[in-house]
C-alpha cells in the first residue's frame, strides 16, 4: 500500500509512517502537495573483510616501511 502525506501531517504521524515503511509500504512525504522524499527502511552495510589481494601473504617484508626522503620529495613534486 502506498502512503502519501504532507509535511505537517507527517510530523504528527512520524511513528506511524516509520512503521508503515518497515512493514514494506511505500511512504512518500510531500511538500505543499509535491512529492519530496521517500521513507525507506535502513539497511545495515555488510561487514567487509580486510584483504583485497588474493595471496596477500606474499607481501615483501619492507612493504610497510617508510619511504626514503628522496622518494617522498618526488611525490611532492620537488
Amino acid at each position: 500500500m502506498a502512503v502519501t502525506m504532507n509535511m505537517q501531517a507527517a510530523k504528527t504521524n512520524l511513528a506511524k509512517l516509520v512503521n508503515a515503511a518497515l512493514a514494506g509500504d511505500e511512504v512518500v512525504i510531500a511538500n505543499r502537495g509535491v512529492p519530496a522524499v521517500k521513507l525507506v527502511p535502513y539497511e545495515r552495510p555488510k561487514k567487509r573483510e580486510l584483504g583485497f589481494v588474493p595471496g596477500d601473504e606474499d607481501i615483501p617484508p619492507g612493504f610497510f616501511e617508510p619511504l626514503p626522503d628522496e622518494v617522498l620529495l618526488l611525490w611532492e613534486g620537488r
